[in-house]
């Protein structure tokens, strides 16, 4: 069987390029070539019945994703399922079942089942969380059996850390980083790789990891293993020769028919965060860039999707395509439903952000309708408009003001109430404006 990349260099227009071209407003061309030079991808795995197609890359709307997931301490399904639920409702792109705890080929086929949106994985996870042994002693076999599981699962992207290499590792000790590794597959892969003595499996065995996600048409997303988990660490020499080894792997994989996409830092100041972004777009030859954050601050736990949203308009603005949101929860316990819709809203503002800064067709058309809705003081149409309606309508109906027209903010001092009665009816027609009598401001005279 023919991949979605394959059939893209054959010419052929398949149902999915014309259906992501039809929803971003660009050529089903545009969308083909974009896939043959590895500019965009459609993660999908034909075993995902449930999907609908979703474009990814340059030239596109900016997506974010939301990540679920068990841990061994809470481990509950239909916690897993709400959290989908409110992610996808509140406009997640694609969301990543990170489990680690209980059954987690239940909590994958479910959450793959009742997702509508393109689902992502980390199968290292899951080869260390089932290892009889500690993960240490992980034998290449539990690690590929991990990534076929989830192919057959329906996944239709997976983290696979393939580029933290000896080398890399070794630029990392000499740097006397603050917080050495912070990925969690990162971390499991650096523990083996030293343990054993080893080069990293992934990377050594990579042709064989690109024969089976050829097999399933599944999507790689080189994880970033080095991406720095503190401000200190940031654009530091480790960090830099991981990435480009992960702009080697990418050709690789795009040579081997399959789609690829390139994971990002991580925690950045927002003075380096431009550079961050231009340097992965020259040496990943500008594939999709997926960025966690990033956090432009390291002192706000229980905040961190603000610093994180801030990080992530800025990265969106200069390259990013795909934005991982970090919700109130980072770094402090499991998100929460709560935390999940906290989340994926603060990434839609910053996706949205960054999209009206780089003129992306139609971005600025919704701020603009919203805007005249304002104007008109046409409050359900403002609801509707809002990225959570409910919020907004319940905040401004918990205190209403003595004119229902306004908000009580302003209340009869709402200047565009004022404007709109200056000339519907303060000013008569072929006279001077009459001066408004005191006490009655934004009430007809």
């Amino acid at each position: 069987m023919k991949t979605i990349v394959e059939r893209a260099r054959d010419g052929e227009l398949t149902e999915e390029m014309q259906f992501v071209a039809l929803r971003e407003g660009v050529s089903p061309e545009f969308v083909r070539e974009g896939l043959v030079s590895g500019r965009i991808i459609i993660p999908r795995n034909p075993l995902h019945a449930s999907l609908v197609p979703m474009g990814i890359g340059k030239g596109l709307r900016t997506k974010i994703n939301a990540n679920l997931g068990t841990s061994k301490g809470m481990a509950q399904l239909e916690a897993e399922l709400k959290k989908l639920h409110l992610a996808v409702h509140f406009g997640a792109d694609t969301v990543m079942d990170l489990s680690t705890g209980g059954d987690l080929k239940e909590v994958r086929d479910a959450v793959v089942k009742a997702c509508p949106v393109p689902v992502g994985s980390v199968p290292i996870y899951e080869a260390a969380a089932k290892a009889k042994h500690h993960f240490m002693n992980l034998s290449e076999k539990e690690i590929f059996d991990a990534l076929e599981a989830h192919a057959k699962s329906g996944i239709d992207y997976m983290t696979i850390h393939a580029g933290m290499t000896k080398k890399a590792l070794q630029c990392m000790d000499e740097q006397k980083r603050i917080a050495d590794v912070v990925s969690r597959g990162g971390g499991i892969l650096a523990v083996w790789m030293r343990h054993n003595n080893r080069e990293n499996p992934l990377y050594e065995g990579y042709e064989q990891v690109l024969e089976l996600l050829h097999k399933y048409d599944v999507t790689v997303s080189l994880g970033d293993s080095l991406r720095p988990g503190a401000i200190h660490d940031a654009s530091d020499k480790a960090q830099f020769e991981e990435l480009r080894t992960l702009g080697e792997l990418q050709q690789r994989t795009l040579k081997a028919g399959v789609q690829c996409m390139v994971e990002g830092p991580g925690h950045v100041p927002l003075h380096q965060i431009e550079y961050n972004m231009k340097l992965q777009q020259e040496l990943c030859h500008e594939a999709p860039f997926y960025v966690l954050g990033p956090l432009v601050t390291d002192i706000a736990p229980g905040y961190d999707h603000i610093t994180s949203a801030i990080g992530a308009a800025l990265a969106g603005w200069h390259g990013a395509d795909m934005l991982c949101y970090v919700t109130p929860a980072e770094h402090l316990r499991l998100p929460l439903p709560e935390d999940v819709k906290e989340g994926v809203i603060a990434y839609r503002i910053a996706a949205h952000a960054a999209d009206i800064a780089k003129g992306v067709s139609g971005a600025m058309e919704w701020d603009n309708e919203l805007s005249r809705a304002r104007k008109a003081l046409d409050w359900e149409k403002q609801y509707a408009l809002a990225l959570d309606p409910e919020k907004a309508r319940k905040m401004r109906e918990e205190v209403m003001p003595r004119d229902k027209r306004a908000c009580s903010m302003c209340d009869t001092l709402c200047p565009m109430m004022a404007m709109n009665l200056y000339y519907t009816e303060w000013k008569k027609d072929g006279q001077k404006p009459q001066p408004v009598p005191a006490g009655v401001h934004g009430h007809s005279p």
